[in-house]
């Protein structure tokens, strides 16, 4: 049995989403990155809203349209200037969305700690930057450490390679990258996939992530973009 819904287009897959909800966005720059479920969340018009990426948004496509479009609060990422973050710059600068910068390595820990049920962890990266400033620290073995606390998202929107009817996903290649731990970290799992494929026909094997954390797909067709370096 499957909670997995298999919806008919982008725009019903996120209908519902609250106005400032914490909303996980797969993704390394272009690789991976949700665009028809982000694009369909600009016309839902949720706002308010705090993202959780390894980028502040490429371009004007994708995660920086959102921005764009005046619906996020704040960003949690680990890399959120770049040579096409013109949009998150301008945001930025003028004061109009929060930043908080958070390691990768950490980043990605911090949602995979929320999906595994753990309180929190000690990671020794940060120690003596700005980054430690209103963390516990600790002494573990002569070296010392900070604690990170779990990032958990009300909606995560992740994108997969090819899903069977079940919800089960398999990734592509590096953009597979943050989808399975976002998966497991969100209360409402998202997922747009190029491929459906019955029940029964991926090898178990290849399987990354489990149906049980996907509660809702589409499937679209594929886009390719190309990194703009200038507007």
């Amino acid at each position: 049995m499957t909670r997995t819904l298999l919806l008919h287009d982008a725009d019903a897959a996120v209908a519902g989403i609250e106005d400032g909800s914490t909303i996980l966005v797969g993704g390394f720059g272009l690789a991976g990155m949700p665009f028809d479920l982000i694009d369909a969340l600009i016309r839902q018009g949720a706002a308010d809203l705090t993202i959780v990426s390894n980028n502040a948004g490429n371009g004007a496509v994708g995660l920086a349209a959102l921005l764009q479009a005046g619906r996020v609060r704040k960003v949690i990422c680990s890399f959120p200037r770049q040579s096409d973050s013109y949009v998150f710059d301008e945001l930025y600068l003028s004061g109009r969305v929060d930043l908080e910068v958070v390691p990768q390595g950490t980043l990605a820990e911090r949602m995979r700690a929320a999906g595994a049920g753990i309180g929190g962890f000690f990671c020794p990266t940060g120690v003596g930057t700005p980054l430690a400033e209103g963390k516990e620290s600790r002494m573990i073995d002569g070296r010392e450490y900070l604690l990170e606390l779990p990032i958990h998202g009300d909606v995560a929107l992740i994108a997969a390679h090819r899903a069977d009817a079940m919800g089960n996903l398999v990734y592509r290649k590096t953009a597979r990258n943050f989808g399975p731990v976002m998966a497991t970290a969100a209360t409402t799992t998202i997922v747009q996939v190029t491929e459906v494929v019955p029940a029964g026909t991926l090898d178990p094997e290849s399987i990354i992530t489990p149906s049980i954390f996907v509660d809702r797909m589409v499937q679209v067709r594929p886009r390719h973009y190309l990194v703009a370096g200038a507007r």
